[in-house]
């Protein structure tokens, strides 16, 4: 199976051959891939531009990003710099590569900002995003040229298939209790977690050579030890998913939160708001107990949700009480 991905370090080493002033953009244009990123850009989108296109950017990002976590697992395949003692690692993972989460999230998110524009200015620029994301991931040496190209593939069935039941499934939610969305939002998450365990549990059963943690701590001695079979990804996306779904689903129920208003009051909202998923994520994260144990893991999975439902919901109440919408 590895067969499938090697044909691309020859792509590899000429991209690092380039030197080293190609880094510092390639690891620019990594950052606009990460999730650090995008819970940045899609509150911001939420809470001062479009409340209804920010909640569905929230659901592609995370659905997709669940499902990259299965598919990783599903095909267990390694990271260049895991395998080819020549390539460098000038960026590390711990997770299995196929398909790249950048290049499918940027497909996603980037296509569906396109289509929501609808300009051709905003096409180009989303085209121009997913092929220079996914380049870095080839020149920093931690995605083989078929992990992007799986990636695009995902990204596309993500994004056509958002785009296809958008229109309908939004129609029967709204038509449907609030007893019965926050039971989708719920149920929807977790059914994709409870897929991302069992495939870990198969690929646990297979494992992995050794060799492939060897090369990595070889190419990255200062970096974490790999880890492509834990579970902390799956759980974190998973209590982010059902915060913010549940969130998203009272919010549309609330209705009284506007983004419209003076651009004063809306960066104070994205001030406020950030601040807000800060003190959530840092504080908790400096309250609970850590560890591999099952209390931890648990609160672990509440922290995120608690930031997913902030963002969702409890800040546009605060938006409001302090008369900032």
């Amino acid at each position: 199976m590895i067969d499938w991905v090697v044909w691309g370090i020859p792509l590899i080493l000429k991209l690092q051959a380039l030197g080293n002033w190609l880094t510092p953009p390639m690891k620019l244009f990594t950052f606009l891939g990460q999730e650090q990123f995008y819970l940045l850009v899609m509150p911001a989108i939420l809470w001062c531009i479009d409340v209804g296109l920010g909640l569905r950017l929230g659901l592609i990002l995370l659905t997709s990003n669940m499902l990259n976590s299965v598919l990783k697992l599903a095909f267990g395949l390694p990271r260049p710099y895991w395998i080819a003692r020549r390539v460098a690692a000038l960026s590390t993972e711990s997770s299995f590569g196929l398909p790249s989460g950048h290049a499918q999230n940027a497909v996603a998110l980037w296509g569906r900002m396109a289509v929501a524009i609808q300009r051709r200015w905003a096409l180009a620029a989303a085209i121009a995003l997913m092929f220079l994301i996914s380049l870095s991931r080839i020149e920093l040496g931690v995605h083989f040229p078929a992990d992007v190209i799986a990636g695009w593939v995902v990204g596309t069935i993500v994004l056509l298939g958002f785009l296809s039941f958008d229109s309908g499934v939004s129609a029967r939610l709204s038509r449907a209790s609030r007893g019965s969305r926050l039971t989708v939002a719920v149920v929807a998450p977790l059914v994709l977690v409870g897929l991302g365990l069992a495939v870990r549990s198969v690929r646990a059963g297979i494992g992995f050579p050794p060799g492939w943690a060897e090369a990595a701590a070889a190419a990255a001695p200062l970096a974490a030890p790999i880890d492509p079979l834990g579970t902390s990804d799956i759980l974190a996306v998973g209590g982010i998913f059902v915060g913010f779904a549940v969130g998203g689903a009272l919010l549309v129920a609330w209705g009284r939160f506007r983004v419209e208003g003076p651009w004063s009051h809306r960066l104070a909202r994205f001030g406020l708001g950030a601040v807000g998923v800060f003190v959530i994520y840092l504080g908790l994260a400096a309250i609970f107990p850590r560890g591999p144990s099952l209390l931890p893991t648990l609160l672990r999975m509440f922290r995120y949700a608690l930031v997913g439902f902030w963002i969702a919901y409890l800040a546009p109440r605060v938006f409001v009480w302090a008369k900032l919408s």
